[in-house]
């Protein structure tokens, strides 16, 4: 009797829940379009503002305009057209000038998301975070973490020439496709790891597993985890690869090793018979060749470039397991980018 009722209840569960689906889709379109339309009302009405103060030479007409106009809209609409309001709009409209451009914008991200690129000066950088955060779909809390974790001065593509990051930046709009530059940083933020004082690497590796979630925030959303301490076979001898992950936009496997000192050179050859072994063994067809990661303590810098990584599919990365003083960390990765562009000759 009790399997003949559950059999009777079933069409009537599954009808719920697919209208509940229904529901919670067509709530979500609505929510989606409702919050394209209130931006573009936003550039709008910023754009509009901007061709009247545009008209008056004085500095102080512009002021007068906003503040009146702010006490007149909320006079008739109440909340939400503050001063501060209307100025973003109109910083909004001085950002982005084209209608067609910032359509797509208000499709893909939300208000909120706008307003918090919307002070970033260095269109490079701003473009950065939009396409990253369409790309994998951050939510404003994430965006904000990103942006003060300096994710952009961070990535492997900053310190290249401003055309290379241009073409990327563009070919991640338009095709959906990432270059590796994009997708590996330097330095690693492993803060939330908890390690202190002495530790091995095995607890370094322990604890990336106990907070695989995190790790993976950190590394970035496409990769996806395979397996620790991956065992390969070569010529009888056993090797073994801390973690590998596949990088789904990439399709590439990805080996990361894990080191407690600094990058040295012997590190370069261990990882390239990981990365020759998954090629034959490992790669499907459809994928790309894999990709190898050392995060080490430390990097000289030096020695990293005079073994020309960068051709072998090697990245190499420090982690950081105590975030130093923000102002310290601006200073180092500024010099960082400084350095690179100037090899680069731009």
């Amino acid at each position: 009797m009790k399997s003949t009722a559950i059999r009777k209840q079933a069409p009537e569960a599954t009808l719920l829940s697919d209208v509940r689906s229904l529901i919670d889709t067509s709530r979500q379109r609505v929510a989606a379009g409702v919050n394209a339309e209130l931006s573009m009302l936003y550039w709008s009405v910023g754009r509009r503002i901007n061709d009247e103060v545009l008209g008056n030479e004085r500095a102080e007409y512009g002021k007068q305009v906003v503040a009146t106009l702010s006490k007149q809209l909320t006079g008739e609409y109440g909340k939400g057209w503050s001063t501060q309001q209307i100025q973003q709009c109109m910083w909004f409209a001085r950002t982005f000038p084209e209608e067609q451009i910032v359509y797509t914008l208000c499709k893909q991200l939300s208000w909120s998301h706008i307003r918090l690129v919307l002070p970033i000066q260095d269109t490079l950088k701003r473009d950065f975070y939009i396409e990253m955060c369409k790309i994998e779909h951050w939510s404003v809390r994430t965006l904000r973490e990103r942006m003060d974790s300096m994710l952009f001065e961070r990535t492997a593509i900053s310190r290249k020439p401003d055309e290379t990051i241009r073409n990327d930046l563009d070919m991640l709009k338009d095709d959906g496709r990432m270059t590796p530059e994009m997708a590996f940083r330097d330095p690693y933020f492993l803060d939330f790891l908890g390690l202190k004082d002495t530790f091995s690497e095995k607890d370094v590796e322990s604890a990336v597993l106990a907070e695989l979630q995190r790790f993976i925030i950190e590394l970035g959303t496409d990769f996806a985890f395979l397996a620790r301490q991956k065992r390969i076979t070569v010529a009888d001898d056993d090797y073994y690869i801390d973690l590998l992950f596949y990088h789904r936009r990439l399709r590439r496997l990805v080996a990361i090793e894990l080191k407690l000192g600094d990058f040295k050179p012997e590190h370069k050859a261990q990882m390239e018979i990981y990365l020759r072994w998954l090629a034959k063994h490992e790669r499907i067809e459809g994928e790309n060749e894999p990709l190898g990661l050392i995060l080490c303590a430390g990097k000289k810098q030096e020695l990293v470039e005079l073994l020309e990584l960068d051709s072998t599919g090697i990245h190499v990365a420090e982690y950081l397991t105590d975030l130093p003083p923000r102002a310290l960390l601006e200073e180092k990765l500024a010099l960082v980018m400084k350095t690179a562009k100037t090899r680069y000759g731009a």
